[in-house]
């Protein structure tokens, strides 16, 4: 039971409900545009608390390290999106055009935050260094996603203007991240001591940009073209991609010289794309009915990557050494 509520958590089964619930019932019309406001509404406040929740001390005890930095940075930027067009003559006739561009989409969002993070903490990693590398990941790809999506995404796939994008981006997830955190020290305290409520606010936050974006493209006959089997396949194809990219984050960690604690950090914030960044960046860079194809691809890696790494922490965990000191540099 403990190892199926690993692999199916509540979260999960939320997204599950929630696509189910915007296949069955659809936003539209007048109430299609009440949860479009809601939404930019609910982004805002996403990151924000994003924001907010970054402490200061944190980036500066892992910001030395920028060896590891730079190699997180070259596997979340560079390799996943060279992995995605150099895989095109297999994914793309299995999948079809608009799913592999989701998987081009996934492959160019930037790295997770809470939950690298956790896993690093949980494997014994190196903590600081992770907040530091998960951090600068997502405020990273504010800018640079839009510009891969605009060098690698086929034509016809529904992006917009690239400068548009991202100035629409900074406006909608940079500036609210970083007023949050310029608040910090009035509402840090607050922020922390409510984590856990706060962690529900967060996740809210996804579930309902999520029904909005399958809302419009349930409407404009998304399940008319993804047939389960493309599904099926879909769900594959996130499996090798993470498998590859884990291979390569282990062994390059190792051979560079790296020592335990890093090369969990490495692996853990190298490997793993931001549904939280992704779904409402989506928002911005595609049309309302190119969205959900997008968006299916990241939904089905997020999952295979959270289920992969939590057995992959207790494994790190469970290594014979005694616990190290957390490596500043």
């Amino acid at each position: 039971m403990h190892r199926l509520r690993v692999l199916l958590d509540n979260f999960t089964l939320m997204l599950v409900a929630v696509v189910i619930a915007a296949t069955v019932l659809p936003a539209h019309g007048m109430g299609a545009t009440f949860f479009s406001w809601l939404t930019t509404f609910a982004i805002t406040l996403l990151f924000f608390m994003h924001g907010a929740k970054l402490s200061r001390q944190a980036i500066i005890a892992g910001a030395t390290h920028w060896r590891l930095h730079l190699l997180v940075f070259t596997f979340t930027f560079i390799l996943f999106p060279v992995l995605g067009w150099a895989l095109r003559p297999v994914l793309q006739p299995v999948l079809g055009a608009s799913l592999y561009a989701g998987m081009i989409y996934l492959c160019a969002l930037p790295g997770t935050v809470q939950s690298a993070i956790a896993f690093t903490s949980i494997a014994r990693g190196n903590v600081p260094a992770a907040v530091c590398s998960a951090s600068a990941s997502s405020i990273i790809g504010i800018v640079v996603t839009p510009l891969l999506v605009s060098l690698a995404m086929p034509t016809g796939s529904g992006s917009v203007s690239i400068m548009h994008a991202i100035v629409h981006i900074s406006e909608e997830l940079l500036l609210p991240f970083i007023v949050g955190h310029l608040m910090r020290p009035w509402i840090g305290t607050w922020m922390d001591r409510n984590r856990k409520w706060l962690k529900t606010v967060d996740q809210s936050s996804i579930l309902l940009v999520v029904y909005t974006a399958f809302s419009a493209s349930v409407i404009g006959g998304l399940w008319q073209q993804v047939p389960v089997l493309d599904l099926l396949t879909l769900i594959v194809a996130c499996a090798v991609l993470l498998a590859i990219v884990l291979a390569i984050t282990t062994s390059l960690s190792r051979v560079l010289g790296f020592n335990k604690e890093d090369e969990i950090t490495i692996v853990f914030c190298g490997s793993k794309k931001s549904l939280a960044t992704g779904v409402p960046m989506a928002q911005v860079l595609f049309s309302a009915s190119a969205v959900g194809p997008m968006l299916l691809p990241l939904m089905i890696f997020h999952q295979v990557q959270l289920m992969v790494c939590a057995v992959l922490a207790q494994k790190y965990r469970a290594r014979g050494e005694e616990p190290a000191p957390m490596a500043a540099h």
